[in-house]
């Protein structure tokens, strides 16, 4: 699951590149991906639209096992 994972988020990096920022994974558990905003997107005040309506709606689309996207500072 990890790989697929990623895989996703690599493929949405970019996006987050363009605006000066990036994003890590730190860990899977129960089903529940924690990632960590970096650069720009760590104090910008759309971060949480970015987190849920694009970051989680992807990985739940395309890795259905996920259950929820957290974000970890």
């Amino acid at each position: 699951m990890e790989e697929k994972v990623l895989e996703v988020i690599n493929d949405l990096r970019p996006f987050l590149m363009n605006d000066g920022g990036n994003i890590e994974l730190v860990k899977i558990e129960d089903n529940i991906v924690y990632v960590r905003f970096q650069g720009a997107c760590s104090s910008c005040m759309m971060r949480q639209f970015t987190l849920k309506d694009g970051i989680e709606k992807t990985l739940i689309e395309k890795v259905p096992e996920i259950k929820e996207v957290r974000l970890v500072d």
